[in-house]
C-alpha cells in the first residue's frame, strides 16, 4: 500500500500532463489545450490533492518539497509535449524521422522521467509516513484513475468495453467495428 501511494503521488505529476496526452489520441480531436490551459490543469490537480489531504500543521511543513517535485515533473512532461508538438508541425513537410534516433530520444526521456519520479518519491516519503489512514485513502482516491490503480480503464473493462452502437459490446478488447 505504501509503495502504491508513493507511486500515486508520482502519478499526480503525470496526471497534470493528461491533457497533453489526450491531444495525441485519435478520439480526442475537438480541442487543443494551450500551454496556459495545461499549466492551469496542473495547478488544479495539485490543489485538489493538497486540499483533499487536509494536512495538519506538522504535515503542512512537509508539503512544499512534494509540491515542488510534482511541479518539476509536470514541467518536464509539458516541455516534452510542447517540443513534440512543435517537431510534428515542423516535420510535416520533411521526410520521416530516423526510427533509431527516435528510440534513443524515448530512452533519454524515460531516464529523465525516472529521475524526476524518484525525486517525487524521496520528497513524498516523509509526508506519507505521517498520514493517517483516512488521508492515505483520500490520497489514493485523488491520484487514482489516470495512471495505474483501478481507474477508468478498470471500470471500462468491467462494463464490457466499447458499446458498438448496435447494443453489442466488443468484450473489452477496445475494438471498434
Amino acid at each position: 500500500m505504501r509503495k502504491f501511494t508513493i507511486a500515486a503521488i508520482a502519478a499526480l505529476a503525470i496526471a497534470g500532463s493528461t491533457a497533453v496526452y489526450a491531444q495525441h489520441r485519435p478520439w480526442f480531436h475537438h480541442h487543443h489545450f494551450s500551454a496556459e490551459d495545461r499549466a492551469a490543469f496542473v495547478d488544479a490537480r495539485i490543489a485538489a490533492v493538497h486540499a483533499g489531504l487536509k494536512l495538519n500543521a506538522d504535515q503542512e511543513k512537509l508539503w512544499p518539497p512534494v509540491e515542488g517535485a510534482v511541479r518539476d515533473f509536470a514541467k518536464l512532461r509539458l516541455d516534452r509535449a510542447n517540443a513534440r508538438m512543435k517537431a510534428t508541425d515542423d516535420a510535416q513537410d520533411q521526410k520521416a524521422e530516423d526510427p533509431v534516433a527516435r528510440l534513443r530520444q524515448r530512452a533519454d526521456d524515460m531516464t529523465a522521467s525516472a529521475a524526476a519520479m524518484r525525486k517525487i518519491a524521496d520528497a513524498a516519503d516523509p509526508l506519507y509516513k505521517t498520514l493517517d489512514e483516512g488521508q492515505k485513502r483520500r490520497l489514493s482516491m485523488l491520484t487514482r484513475g489516470r495512471f495505474g490503480g483501478e481507474g477508468w480503464r478498470h471500470r471500462w473493462m468491467e462494463r464490457g468495453g466499447w458499446d458498438r452502437g448496435d447494443g453489442e459490446k466488443d468484450g473489452g478488447r477496445g475494438e471498434r467495428l
